[in-house]
């Protein structure tokens, strides 16, 4: 896991950069939105801008639900597949077990997890 600093360094500079470029086409689009009457390029240009901002949504959405797949459901597979082996009497992983649970009932408790119960 040594290339995390170097892959994080990466993903952080890369969603700045998206930041960046989205908050300087945001501005044409919402100038163009308050226009009254638009030219012929105009409209145009904002339909373009329309389809890619919508295209762009639904690529935020798929991280978004894959990352809340990921983090949550390996979450909850590693917790039963230890439960399973603390259950079956391996001391290692109860221990684990218990440390999870511990961690987890912190993330509850300063709001970084929503309980659905």
């Amino acid at each position: 896991m040594e290339e995390f600093g170097e892959s994080r360094k990466e993903l952080d500079d890369e969603l700045e950069r998206f930041i960046t470029l989205l908050n300087q086409l945001l501005p044409h689009y919402h100038g163009l939105l308050k226009k009254e009457t638009l030219d012929k390029d105009e409209r145009t240009r904002l339909g373009e801008i329309e389809h890619y901002l919508i295209g762009v949504n639904s690529k935020i959405m798929e991280i978004k639900g894959k990352l809340e797949q990921d983090l949550f459901g390996r979450s909850i597979d590693t917790l039963y597949k230890l439960k399973d082996l603390a259950y079956g009497g391996d001391p290692h992983s109860k221990l684990k077990l218990e440390k999870m649970r511990d961690e987890m009932a912190e993330s509850l408790k300063a709001g970084e997890l929503i309980n659905f119960n």
